[in-house]
């Protein structure tokens, strides 16, 4: 391992390559680009850590919705949702890679379909029946309980399934270019913000049922990403130009939920093995125990292989496709700056609009599968592990191919997700105060391109982000309001107004391209279109090409020109340009 994981801000030491020299490590973006392949042993150990990132996010999901689904006391069938989550993240990674927008980008669940899931779960039709919420009574495998959490589910499914054909249409069409020129900063901050602060019942109740643990579990997170992160563990290593020698890694700041939620979850199984947790269900703190959801991993298979339609049919309602539709917006954006990001992190040349479109298309091809396979959610970008591609400066998408791999495996192995779903309340409780103040955060940094001096933005953020808390939940306290006398409407103004992305995001749009304002001031900067399409380097086009030799033989069609996510058009018109300038006696750059 001749390669240091480095955290940003740590010094920055002399790269060894493979003739001995020495290079300066600030001198490049990454140690391995996006093309370039690690050694298998590194390869395999960084694939690992990509699904150790993902890890917090991808568990979350199946555990946020189980309330919603009526699982709550069925740890089983939430450990089948893990498994499944997973299978299908590793994937739509695979497929993202491969024939998406082929930068080193993690695919796994979206948050942006949470929060109208959540709303779609809470209207009368599918509230919970009250026998559900007494543990005592439930018979988690009796008909009668399977058909009330499948019935939900196959909802879910349909509408994430028909809510994604938006998705692959804009991405597939090229419509996204054109949709991204009205969903600016001042629309998304609010809306992704308003993803995490409507989760804080959520966070709530789990960190409620016993708060010390809770605490602990969010405070061993934050020493372990902030006060700790720069500390680097001695690790031996061996190359052959410096034999046998150790390196630092950075284990505190690639994986800090990971330990974090290890050390409360030893200690709680400490404390339950001494009986100093109470054993009475009705007694406080009682759900910090680690026997709570019972003999689940004895019970799980060894084996699982999830399918689509495992669940039964999907159905569709309008009320949920609706609300999905809104979520499917919120991920491409959020989507496309991963991808910018993802490529500068990598040492790749910004994507051209044919990745971009592939790069959407794709995920909606995965929001797809995710629905079919019934994970109770669709996929999108991480940006997490984005942001971990800096930190490791490997940029390989093989790398990233490996994580899809490892965790298609870790979706196949059943007993891999009874273990996740054993996690005890208090410990997810606290992982969700971490995890869900970063979201909202994120959203309020979007605002960083915009002029925040400016009292027309300041209305803007403020009027959404403070309309998408106030106007759901009073919506939801007061739901006989919304009463049109047509079913189908009331549950579509029923979900749409008590989504809180939706409410903010939707507001901060409609200002936002109302009211006057610059686009210096509204952070709107217009991308230099021309950049990559016009140079039509080598580089870009092999990064960006189609695998299996696929671009050299679209390009020789006359007709791909006209296909938006096509490499052979990019190249077309390069070519065309480049011919039109040796036409003019110019040189490539317009100069004489």
């Amino acid at each position: 391992m001749d390669e240091e994981v480095q955290p940003k801000g740590a010094p920055l030491e002399p790269f060894i390559g493979e003739s001995g020299s020495e290079v300066d490590r600030n001198n490049r973006v990454t140690v391995y680009s996006v093309t370039e392949t690690p050694p298998w042993y590194l390869s395999v150990f960084l694939a690992f850590q990509h699904y150790l990132t993902a890890f917090g996010s991808n568990i979350a999901i199946p555990l946020i919705l189980a309330d919603g689904l009526c699982l709550q006391h069925d740890s089983l069938t939430q450990s089948h949702l893990i498994n499944t989550i997973f299978f299908v993240s590793g994937l739509c990674t695979i497929l993202q890679v491969t024939f998406g927008i082929r930068l080193p980008v993690l695919q796994g669940g979206t948050f942006a379909l949470l929060t109208p899931a959540l709303a779609m779960l809470s209207v009368p039709e599918f509230q919970c029946p009250s026998w559900i919420q007494n543990a005592s009574v439930v018979n988690t495998s009796s008909p009668l309980f399977i058909e009330v959490w499948q019935t939900r589910l196959r909802t879910l499914q349909g509408s994430i399934m028909v809510a994604s054909l938006l998705q692959i249409l804009v991405g597939f069409s090229g419509l996204v270019g054109f949709l991204m020129r009205f969903v600016g900063p001042l629309t998304i901050a609010p809306t992704i913000s308003l993803i995490g602060l409507s989760m804080f019942d959520a966070a709530g109740v789990r960190a409620g049922s016993h708060w010390g643990v809770s605490a602990m579990t969010a405070a061993l997170i934050i020493m372990f990403s902030q006060y700790l992160r720069l500390i680097g563990m001695p690790v031996p290593v061996y190359s052959k130009a410096r034999k046998l020698h150790t390196k630092k890694f950075y284990i505190f700041q690639t994986m800090p939920i990971l330990l974090g939620i290890a050390v409360s979850w030893l200690l709680c199984h400490l404390l339950t093995i001494y009986d100093v947790l109470p054993s009475d269900p009705d007694g406080y703190g009682h759900q910090a125990r680690t026997d709570v959801k019972g003999d689940v991993v004895s019970q799980a298979s060894w084996f699982v292989l999830p399918y689509p339609g495992q669940w039964g049919t999907p159905t569709v309602s309008l009320a949920g496709v609706i609300g999905m539709m809104a979520g499917i917006v919120c991920s491409m954006a959020e989507s496309v700056g991963d991808y910018h990001a993802c490529a500068k992190l990598s040492g790749a040349p910004p994507p051209p609009k044919h990745a971009i479109n592939r790069g959407i298309g794709m995920e909606g091809i995965g929001s797809l599968l995710a629905g079919a396979f019934g994970t109770g959610n669709g996929t999108t970008s991480f940006s997490e592990n984005v942001a971990a591609l800096g930190i490791t400066k490997v940029g390989s998408r093989m790398v990233i191919l490996l994580s899809g791999v490892v965790m298609i495996l870790m979706g196949v192995l059943g007993k891999v997700g009874a273990i996740f779903s054993t996690i005890p309340n208090p410990v997810i409780g606290g992982m969700f105060l971490i995890m869900f103040g970063v979201i909202a955060a994120t959203g309020i940094s979007t605002l960083q391109s915009t002029d925040m001096n400016s009292s027309r933005n300041i209305f803007v953020f403020g009027f959404s982000l403070f309309s998408g808390l106030v106007i759901p939940n009073w919506v939801a306290k007061n739901p006989n309001i919304l009463v049109t006398g047509r079913s189908e409407v009331d549950a579509v103004l029923q979900i749409l107004f008590t989504t809180h992305m939706f409410v903010g995001g939707f507001l901060g749009f409609v200002l936002d391209n109302t009211i006057p304002g610059s686009k210096r001031e509204r952070g709107l900067f217009t991308q230099d279109e021309t950049h990559l399409e016009a140079s039509g380097t080598l580089e870009t086009v092999d990064i960006y090409n189609l695998p299996f030799g696929m671009t050299k033989w679209l390009s020789s069609l006359p007709w791909v020109r006209y296909i938006p996510f096509c490499p052979g058009a990019s190249q077309t018109k390069a070519r065309c340009r480049r011919q039109e300038q040796e036409l003019l006696g110019l040189s490539p750059l317009g100069l004489p």
